[in-house]
């Protein structure tokens, strides 16, 4: 058998033992066909074969992201203005004021997701006299995380919010002394108001859609992803926000490997659209590019304990157990995968209730299921997690919001959220991925740092003892994100049969110092045998170059993921945005004021108390946790 490609002279990592030491690898019709060393690879070699010397270079398998949101994400990227990785608030703003100045009426502004105010050296987030300030006329909407979302005045005008407009259950909108909305809407506790917000800006039309997924799938080659699965999300509704993937499935113009879950967008008919679709979709239907997972994240509004760490700990309402076990039950009968967000131990004690209960009449039986994020999971849930035969998907939010989870519950609590090392010594599967993009970043390396280093993006130490070695952080997010999609045989790792899916990195993530784990990128990515990004030393094996639409779009300034040489060399000296001396993590950040309008207290000092939050269940029969939020 004879090769279509083969790279050598490099470092190739793969989890098998006996394949250490590799420095080649060959790869034939999609597939790896041999790996080892250079001069028994290129007996695979003809005439024909694409052969690439790799620079002694580091190749890992390709990355596996088992929690995102691609498919949201990527038909609205070329909307948006990223803030992942920006150094500094004053390099924020100067990005906010020339992406202003550029975007045509009636379209706005938006930055949504992937930061954090403590990666900025001034460890602030802007004000709204800031963002006024540079924006008067163009609307232009801030979330930050599932807490908070900025509007400036423009904004405001927009979307129609007036002194007139009420505050959705679960809601806040804060006022001036004249009750009119100042800008700024808190998720109190449901962020429904932030993404319903958002959801009323201006869409891309389908063919810039198009456009903005495969720039979004770039930007994620561009740090060696090339697989995915797909959980679903807020406003994302099957089969019509699928057409775009779907048709550059059928172009062959995906360049990430997609699973998707199926998430119902409707609150109180959860069952009937599972239902439904259970009728029209087969199990797994598609192809090793493009298929269906199963069902979830969302598999019933009351059963969602969405993550938000400066709010108090939710309780679920006390009809979620009837809601969910008729929807699991279901899944169940019909041998469909699920996965369920699920963040705190008490609600997943919950729902492991209902797991149990519905395995007593109809047994799992080795049916693939997955909590999503279990941050405070413990111990005796973890056992009953892999007695159902159970994995967990685990994501970097923690990275971008660990400080609150401190503050508010303490630095012990913090070194074991989620307990990694406890799941994988107790021998349950555990994936990689990132929640991305409406609140953590896509990038890998930052989680990487995350797992390896245990550190926030804004610098505080969260982890000792219960670090990762960076060859098991690496293999969480490959050959461990695999069984999330019940892939782990055929991807995850560089042997022979094995989908021909790597990245060749611009440093060895093995040898590099600590924090440049966060400066890693591919500079070359391929993906089922076939190059998908090049850059660097492997500039001339780069695919044809796609114009980004429309013209004013944030992507072509910016590009995504920050990186000082691609946004002009900047080097403000942050004089611009003082920093502020700090006054308490949550004091300083949400400094809200007045009663809150649903629930008739104190809104700042029922914000800040850590007593678990029992009075939703009025809201969250009527409208459910804000699937908005995921």
């Amino acid at each position: 058998m004879k090769a279509d490609l083969i790279l050598y002279n490099g470092k190739i990592h793969t989890h098998a033992a006996e394949n250490r030491g590799a420095t080649a690898v060959a790869i034939k019709d999609g597939k790896f066909i041999a790996v080892g060393a250079d001069s028994d690879i290129m007996t695979f070699s003809t005439a024909s074969t694409k052969i690439i010397d790799l620079r002694q270079k580091r190749v890992v398998p390709g990355i596996n992201d088992s929690h995102i949101h691609l498919i949201r994400g990527g038909l609205n990227y070329n909307l948006e203005l990223r803030w992942d990785g920006v150094p500094s608030l004053a390099d924020a703003m100067r990005m906010l004021k020339e992406q202003v100045d550029i975007t045509p009426a009636p379209q706005w502004v938006r930055v949504v997701g992937g930061w954090s105010e403590f990666q900025f050296a001034e460890r602030r987030m802007p004000t709204l006299q800031e963002i006024n300030a540079i924006a008067p006329d163009t609307p232009v909407f801030i979330l930050h995380l599932y807490d908070r979302a900025l509007l400036n005045a423009a904004a405001l005008r927009a979307v129609g919010y007036t002194k007139d407009t009420p505050a959705p259950p679960g809601g806040y909108i804060e006022r001036d002394s004249n009750g009119n909305p100042t800008g700024l809407l808190v998720a109190s506790p449901n962020a429904m108001i932030l993404y319903s917000t958002l959801a009323k800006g201006p869409k891309l039309s389908y063919e810039h859609q198009v456009n903005s997924t495969r720039h979004y799938m770039k930007e994620l080659n561009r740090f060696g992803i090339t697989s995915v699965i797909d959980a679903g999300g807020g406003f994302q509704n099957f089969p019509d926000d699928y057409q775009v993937v779907n048709e550059l499935n059928e172009k062959k113009q995906l360049t990430v490997r997609i699973a998707y879950n199926l998430f119902t967008q409707r609150p109180k008919n959860e069952f009937e659209d599972f239902s439904e679709w259970i009728d029209s979709v087969k199990l797994y239907q598609g192809d090793d590019m493009y298929r269906h997972n199963g069902a979830g994240e969302m598999l019933v509004f009351s059963a969602a304990d969405f993550e938000d760490f400066l709010q108090p700990r939710p309780d679920l309402p006390e009809n979620m157990e009837a809601d969910l076990e008729k929807v699991v039950r279901l899944l169940v009968e019909n041998r469909w995968p699920f996965r369920l967000h699920a963040t705190y131990n008490e609600s997943i004690t919950r729902f492991l209730n209902v797991f149990e209960k519905i395995n007593r009449e109809v047994p799992f039986n080795g049916l693939p299921w997955i909590f999503d994020h279990a941050e405070t999971i413990d111990e005796r849930n973890i056992e009953r997690v892999k007695a159902l035969g159970g994995g967990i998907a685990v994501q970097s939010r923690m990275a971008y919001q660990g400080e609150y989870f401190t503050d508010r519950y303490g630095a012990a609590a913090a070194e074991s959220t989620p307990p990694i090392k406890k799941m994988l010594e107790m021998g349950v599967p555990v994936g990689g991925g990132s929640d991305a993009t409406r609140v953590s970043s896509y990038n890998p390396w930052v989680s990487m740092y995350w797992l390896t280093v245990g550190k926030t993006v804004g610098g505080l130490q969260l982890y000792t003892d219960t670090r990762l070695s960076r060859e098991t952080a690496l293999e969480l997010y490959t050959r461990g994100s695999a069984w999330f999609s019940q892939e782990q045989n055929k991807k995850g790792d560089i042997l022979p049969g094995m989908l021909a899916d790597l990245a060749v990195l611009n440093r060895d993530f093995f040898s590099v110092s600590d924090e440049a784990i966060k400066n890693i990128e591919a500079e070359l990515t391929v993906v089922d045998g076939k190059i998908v990004y090049a850059k660097g030393d492997f500039e001339s094996y780069s695919p044809p170059h796609i114009p980004i639409l429309p013209d004013w779009s944030p992507t072509k300034s910016y590009n995504g993921y920050y990186n000082a040489a691609t946004h002009g060399g900047h080097n403000h000296s942050h004089n611009l945005f003082k920093s502020e001396a700090k006054k308490g993590i949550t004091a300083q950040v949400h400094s809200c004021s007045g009663s809150c309008d649903v629930h008739a207290h104190n809104h700042d000092t029922a914000r800040l108390s850590n007593v678990p939050v029992n009075n939703y269940t009025a809201f969250w029969g009527a409208l459910g946790c804000s699937c908005f939020a995921f």
